[in-house]
């Protein structure tokens, strides 16, 4: 329940003056539904302004000057900008608009009286120029306007001023709160109380200000990412003390072990033993798989599918598309069946007759093991004894389509296990961010057999030349990625600069080129991919908004256009889609545009994922070389969306708030002692929801 202490900031925005039925919308979408949201909406700038006169005014800043009005010079015909000439005892200042009201302007500025005016300063032939004044008021109001102006967000409709109105209206209502921060560790780092640093974050006084450093902004960051990994620590908890069913390994497990074709790497076995041991426990199972692509992941998830049938359980196997469904289920579901584990494929696209059958086998039980899609959920879905959850590229999902998988579970038996697998190597500190609540399992290794992929950079005036040994390589058989990069924010060019792509190999090539991309229809473009793993298609061309995460061991080419333009995580992941098979592999970056130049950043990208094949190397390179914004796409990849905090820039804050959350909650469980109490309101302003780890 929320303290009532809270409810101004959990108002709707329209309880703001100033939000009607046409600013309503638009606020909504620039920062929320809620009062509060407004409230941490931060300034993205500042403006500084200085008394001035047209002899000492210096070019760029915002200078504020004495003026009397000369004369108006109105354009004469369209395209020219309307001219109001104005002096002071140091020379002229000229004022000009392109587009606007004379007759206003006019108002604003009548002749011969005095004015102030602000603008920034630009010089033509040696005189003040001001382009679309910001402030014209009389002499006698001249606070109005400020020295210092925080800018905000703005969007087409609200300009920076109103959110400023608003912003300081939801200040205007912020109410004083006990602190929730350590005494001790709130003296150590110097940081004002929330209140306080709310209401410095809304008064910059300067670029300093503005800075993820700066003392307040510090304290709202740590603030946040205390409150997330309560809510992360808080799940844990709740999942421990969750029984669960017991499962040892049996028949099934050594059948299946006995009939891979290959000897587990001591990776996979510790793995194993980590998740067995977690299975063994009589607490519910919420364990991270993470391994490179080709680590071996799903090896040991089978085992694990295994286990869970030795000991007289099912178990299910989420994917996030039917190909990979399928493709699970064409390569574990003759081992499992062999070694005693009746195994089905559940997706949407399965006939009535084809659902009915298989329904009818996991709800009595003579299925052991389901491999899917989002269709394991659907509620015509019944298990016998539902006991473990794999899910595989875990980031596709949300909290709570996992949960629902769980849900499936039988409450008489227990809890659900629940075991995810991620084949995108992050930094240690991010896991944090999204993975608090769950044990992490790292495969560092790859098994016997893989090939090195050779990885080449080529500046992009070469295309040519890949392109013609693109061609000898499908004529002797083999098949090829051509990834095409986010060109613009407009996936309607993207998509066009893949189809003009895709024509010119196939005129090239002379062989069948297929083309994914992200407008066609979900079938459509499972279909084509399908093509190309089982051999019809020689090349894919594909945008990146398309997941190419399916396994063609015959693939062995991967060419990515403007490889300069994609992080090193991205880079690595498309990289992974060659190398599966026995084959040696190449993968080329191209690089730079008409220019052919290459920023050192970039350089240093590049660099990297050439001399090596470490995905969990390539990561932490990749959080020190971007070393803040949005590191490795994490926006778009399921990781909290924080308003204040910087996990990269702000990494130590974040293990401090982890290991904070982690004492507070062994010290305090219920939050009954004063700080507690205190922490149960930074809790509800910050009402972390689970699903993504997003801030609702």
């Amino acid at each position: 329940m929320r303290p009532q202490i809270l409810f101004p900031l959990f108002a709707e925005v329209t309880s703001l003056k100033g939000v009607g039925a046409k600013v309503e919308p638009l606020i909504r979408k620039l920062a929320g539904p809620l009062v509060r949201d407004v409230l941490f909406l931060a300034p993205s700038g500042v403006i500084t302004r200085r008394r001035a006169n047209a002899a000492d005014a210096v070019e760029g800043e915002i200078g504020i000057f004495d003026v009397i009005v000369d004369r108006m010079i109105a354009p004469g015909r369209p395209g020219v900008p309307l001219k109001v000439r104005a002096s002071d005892e140091t020379g002229f200042v000229h004022l000009i608009w392109f587009g606007g009201s004379p007759q206003h302007i006019d108002r604003q500025l009548p002749r011969g009286e005095r004015r102030l005016v602000s603008g920034k300063v630009e010089r033509f032939n040696g005189e003040v120029q001001i382009v679309h004044p910001d402030w014209i008021v009389a002499l006698d109001k001249g606070e109005e306007i400020p020295a210092v102006e925080p800018v905000y967000p703005a969007t087409a409709g609200l300009t920076s001023r109103v959110v400023r109105k608003l912003a300081l209206g939801a200040l205007a209502v912020a109410p004083e709160l006990d602190e929730w921060q350590d005494a001790a560790w709130m003296a150590r780092q110097k940081w004002p109380g929330w209140h306080e640093a709310i209401e410095a974050l809304h008064a910059p006084q300067g670029e300093a200000d503005l800075s993820p450093d700066a003392a307040p902004r510090q304290r709202l960051a740590y603030d946040e990412l205390f409150a997330h990994q309560l809510a992360l620590a808080r799940r844990k908890r709740a999942r421990q003390i969750t029984p669960a069913p017991i499962i040892a390994p049996g028949d099934v497990s050594e059948a299946l072990l006995t009939a891979l074709p290959f000897t587990l790497t001591g990776a996979q076995a510790q793995a194993l033993a980590e998740i067995r041991r977690d299975l063994a426990s009589g607490e519910q199972m919420g364990r991270l798989l993470q391994g490179d692509v080709g680590s071996g992941k799903t090896a040991v998830a089978a085992l694990a599918l295994a286990d869970a049938a030795s000991a007289g359980f099912q178990s299910a196997l989420m994917a996030p598309t039917e190909i990979l469904a399928r493709q699970h289920y064409q390569r574990l579901a003759p081992m499992l069946e062999a070694a005693g584990a009746p195994t089905i494929l559940l997706t949407g696209r399965d006939t009535p007759a084809e659902r009915r059958d298989r329904l009818a086998a996991l709800a009595s039980g003579q299925a052991k093991v389901a491999i899917g899609t989002h269709a394991l959920f659907q509620d015509a879905v019944q298990f016998d004894k539902l006991a473990l959850a794999v899910i595989d590229e875990q980031h596709r999902f949300g909290v709570n389509e996992r949960a629902r998988l769980q849900a499936k579970g039988d409450p008489r038996v227990g809890g659900v296990h629940l075991l995810t697998m991620s084949a995108t190597p992050i930094p240690r500190t991010l896991e944090l961010t999204q993975y608090g609540e769950l044990e992490v399992s790292r495969l560092m290794e790859k098994p016997p057999g893989r090939t090195p992929i050779s990885t080449a950079v080529l500046p992009l005036a070469r295309i040519g030349e890949v392109a013609q040994r693109l061609k000898a390589a499908v004529e002797s058989g083999a098949q090829a990625y051509w990834i095409c990069p986010l060109v613009a924010e407009s996936e309607a060019i993207d998509l066009a600069a893949a189809e003009e792509r895709a024509r010119d190999l196939r005129r090239l090539l002379g062989v069948e080129v297929g083309l994914a991309h992200g407008q066609m229809p979900g079938a459509e473009r499972e279909a084509v991919m399908a093509d190309f793993a089982d051999g019809r298609i020689s090349v894919l061309v594909a945008t990146t908004v398309v997941e190419v995460g399916v396994d063609v061991p015959n693939a062995t080419i991967m060419v990515i256009e403007h490889a300069d333009r994609f992080g090193l995580a991205q880079l690595h992941q498309l990289r992974g889609r060659v190398g599966r098979g026995a084959k040696s592999s190449a993968c080329i970056l191209l690089y730079g545009g008409q220019d052919g130049g290459l920023g050192e950043t970039a350089r240093e990208r590049l660099e990297t994922l050439r001399r090596s094949e470490d995905g969990f190397e390539i990561a932490e390179e990749d959080f020190r070389l971007r070393g803040g914004g949005d590191p490795l796409g994490l926006k778009q990849s399921g990781f909290p969306a924080y308003r204040f905090a910087d996990p990269i820039r702000h990494r130590s804050l974040l293990l401090a708030a982890a290991d904070d959350a982690r004492i507070m909650l062994g010290r305090d469980p219920d939050l009954t002692s004063p700080r507690g109490e205190a922490i149960r309101v930074l809790e509800a302003l910050f009402d972390w929801k689970t699903d993504r780890g997003g801030l609702d």
